[in-house]
Formats: C-alpha cells, sequence, structure tokens
C-alpha cells in the first residue's frame, strides 16, 4: 500500500528499504476542457543537483532535449505530447546505486510548453501527481496528488529525492513558478538566453 503524501511531508526512501535501488518517477496530470486554441503540452523533467541546490553543469539536467545523464543513473523515458491517456503521463528512470557522488538531490520537475504563447496555466491542469515506483517489485512506495492550488503558475516543482545520512529520502514540494522552463533552469544554476 503506497504512502499517500501531503505537501512538505518527508518520508525515507532507502532507510526502512535497504534494497530499494531502482526508481521509477511516475508522473500524471489531465487537462480541464479550456478553449485556449492549442493542444497542452505538459514536460516532465529532473534537475540533479548539488548541495548548493543548483546543478554541476547543464548535462545535470534531464528533460526531453537531453532524455540520459552520462553516468546512467536518471533517463528520461519521452515526451508525451498530449497528456491523453490513464496513468502516468511522463516516467523518470533513477538508478540509486549510479547518482554521481556530488549529486545530493534530484528535483521533479512539470512545465507547460510554450505556456505563455498558448495562454495556458497550471490552473487548468487537474489531477497532477507524482508517485514513486520500486522497479524491481514494481511496488508504488508512495503518491503524492498535488491538488488545485495553482493558477497562474506555469511550472511546478512537483517533489524531489534527497540524501541525508547515506539515506535518500523524498520530500512533497508542491511548489509553483511563473515563467515556464526558463524560470526553473534559472532557479537551478542553468543560464537561459
Amino acid at each position: 500500500m503506497p504512502i499517500n503524501l501531503s505537501k512538505g511531508q518527508k518520508v525515507d526512501l532507502t532507510k526502512s528499504n535497504p534494497s530499494l535501488k531502482h526508481l521509477m518517477i511516475g508522473l500524471g496530470w489531465d487537462v480541464n476542457p479550456y478553449a485556449s486554441g492549442y493542444d497542452f503540452d505538459l514536460d516532465a523533467s529532473a534537475f540533479m543537483l548539488g548541495s548548493n541546490g543548483k546543478t554541476p553543469t547543464e548535462k545535470e539536467f534531464i528533460f526531453y532535449g537531453n532524455l540520459e545523464h552520462t553516468s546512467g543513473s536518471v533517463k528520461h523515458m519521452g515526451d508525451n505530447l498530449t497528456g491523453s491517456g490513464n496513468g502516468d503521463d511522463e516516467q523518470i528512470i533513477v538508478d540509486l546505486t549510479m547518482i554521481p557522488a556530488n549529486v545530493s538531490r534530484i528535483a521533479f520537475t512539470v512545465t507547460i510548453y510554450d505556456a505563455e504563447l498558448r495562454r495556458q496555466n497550471f490552473g487548468q491542469v487537474s489531477n497532477s501527481f507524482i508517485r514513486v515506483v520500486d522497479q524491481d517489485t514494481n511496488n508504488e512506495i508512495l503518491r503524492y496528488d498535488l491538488g488545485e492550488e495553482f493558477s497562474i503558475e506555469t511550472a511546478i516543482v512537483v517533489g524531489e529525492i534527497y540524501k541525508y545520512n547515506n539515506e535518500w529520502k523524498f520530500n512533497a514540494i508542491g511548489s509553483g513558478f511563473q515563467g515556464g522552463l526558463a524560470a526553473l533552469c534559472n532557479h537551478y544554476g542553468i543560464e537561459v538566453m
């Protein structure tokens, strides 16, 4: 039975489950039927962060344009351009045993592609969630449903895994940003023109 988290809640991943090595991070959402004239294209990303909360280099930004980290520790399973269907819309695979030593946390985010041009925001998105699955057993460990608290935001930090005392934990963040992917990149130390 998975743990259902609330915003700000933290939960241990590896201390109580030392055999946990391979995670599947599933992110999903539904689009409310607003007539903006454009399809919604939401994109999941992962920012691999050092102890300073910034990406060491641009290579630690995993998204539809850079699907896998050079270490093989984080892999994006592909871009879903419509978000249609049930279940996960996009998935990111994490191998905890291969995460480089200079990475102490991985933030998982969702952004709306071309949100400003398309006049779209997370107020038009519902049923957003992140779930963490033990990929070896296919057991869902935890789930965090974001709720409907967003309105004008075009990017969300959904949650993160982080290392504390040599154990991996999960933090349900649910923090919104205006400015889409560029705002997140700037927040995590990647310069965007």
